[in-house]
């Protein structure tokens, strides 16, 4: 009777296990290079973005404490802290 009871619990988890699927999430990833999308990097400041860049479609007013704001590109979006970069972005 035990081992009848151990040989069914054991084939319940194996056939769990077996239906178990595998999902896989693509990547999307561009290099900030000339071969990607160049875009600012990490700790540049709002003049020199504006130099190199020029002016952005769309600046959002800045937002919490330390403040964020967000600048739109044609290629990329760039967030500022204060007035320094802390992350660029290709939208999909």
């Amino acid at each position: 009777m035990k081992l009848t009871l151990i040989l069914s619990i054991t084939l319940l988890f194996a056939s769990a296990a077996s239906l178990a699927e595998t999902l896989t999430v693509p990547t999307y990833s561009v290099a900030n290079s000339s071969a990607g999308v160049l875009r600012p990097t990490r700790g540049i400041s709002m003049s020199a973005v504006t130099q190199k860049f020029g002016q952005a479609q769309q600046k959002s007013a800045a937002i919490g404490e330390p403040p964020i704001t967000k600048w739109t590109y044609p290629d990329f979006i760039v967030f500022f802290e204060y007035s320094q970069v802390i992350h660029s972005v290709i939208p999909r």
